[in-house]
């Protein structure tokens, strides 16, 4: 992928464009003209979990339980209640990029003012907004289903350390929420659980705002660039990763491993369209990961009380 940037550098962006054969191609190559010109060092923060698992991509039956397994670390996220009209009726889990994107809001502002009171409302909208994605019709019904299935939902991870002992933490991702007197609002503000927040302080990788805003529609590629962020920086060797690996992280809901890898691949590019720096190599037996600079200089970034960031970047 690292030759699309290299095009862009030498000969321009029209050149990347002219050696573009699909739609896809050509959006990726806008994305990473646009990634390359971006000087913003804004950065967001998730959960270092978030980077070993994900939520779903799509919605499924309110009653599913979603498992995903990353190495030595399982998530399982159960639906939750809520009420409507007076009745306590059940929601399934959240999904999607717009869930994606409610949870890195949510983890950044906690992340930044060290506190689990989390303010959304118009703050939220207007990060959304920063972000690319118009709040209104369609989108603001998206976006507070995917919040009140975030404030409803429970979620446990499963770990494994260094010497085989097994662990587990069971809690929510918001403990508390305070609903706006007109029955169309939602949450003005959210205190997430004190797991969640201890684990997030703990543990918080931040990731490049401006590449998220670029790819903030497709659940995968974020996923996979949250993933990359967290690993290529970290490793001394060119690093093989299973065809089966990957697709048992990525690949839930894909029952043909054809039509998974094709997926893949191209939120694979999307993903490091807004890494410029990342080296990543495809071939029949899965990937290559070789050692690649953070996407965010960790000297930019701005230091946080009780945040372990500089040991999360390691």
């Amino acid at each position: 992928m690292a030759e699309i940037h290299e095009i862009i550098a030498k000969e321009g962006k029209a050149a990347a464009l002219l050696s573009a054969t699909t739609r896809a191609e050509r959006l990726i190559a806008e994305i990473a003209a646009t990634m390359l010109a971006e000087e913003s060092t804004r950065s967001g923060f998730t959960y270092a979990g978030f980077c070993l698992t994900a939520l779903p991509h799509k919605k499924l039956p309110d009653a599913t339980i979603w498992e995903r397994k990353g190495y030595k670390l399982t998530l399982a996220v159960g639906p939750g209640m809520i009420t409507r009209a007076g009745t306590s009726v059940a929601i399934g889990i959240p999904y999607g990029s717009r869930a994606r994107l409610i949870l890195l809001y949510l983890q950044t502002q906690a992340v930044r003012s060290q506190s689990p009171e989390v303010e959304l409302g118009k703050s939220m909208f207007a990060w959304l907004k920063r972000m690319g994605i118009s709040v209104g019709g369609k989108t603001y019904s998206e976006i507070k289903e995917q919040a009140e299935r975030i404030a409803s939902c429970n979620l446990s991870f499963f770990w494994e350390d260094q010497a085989g002992r097994k662990s587990f933490s069971r809690s929510m991702f918001v403990i508390k929420g305070l609903v706006g007197t007109d029955t169309k609002q939602w949450y003005e503000s959210v205190r997430l659980s004190d797991d969640f927040f201890t684990a997030l302080k703990a543990h918080p990788v931040p990731v490049w705002e401006p590449a998220l805003r670029e790819i903030g529609n497709r659940s995968m590629a974020m996923d996979v660039y949250i993933w990359l962020t967290y690993r290529l920086h970290m490793l001394v060797d060119a690093t093989p990763v299973s065809w089966a690996a990957v697709q048992g992280q990525f690949g839930a809901g894909f029952l043909d491993t054809g039509n998974f890898r094709r997926s893949f691949k191209e939120s694979l590019s999307f993903a490091l369209a807004v890494y410029p720096d990342a080296k990543v190599t495809v071939d029949s037996t899965g990937l290559i990961l070789h050692p690649s600079p953070p996407p965010i200089d960790r000297t930019k970034i701005i230091s946080f009380a009780g945040a372990n960031i500089s040991t999360a970047m390691r």
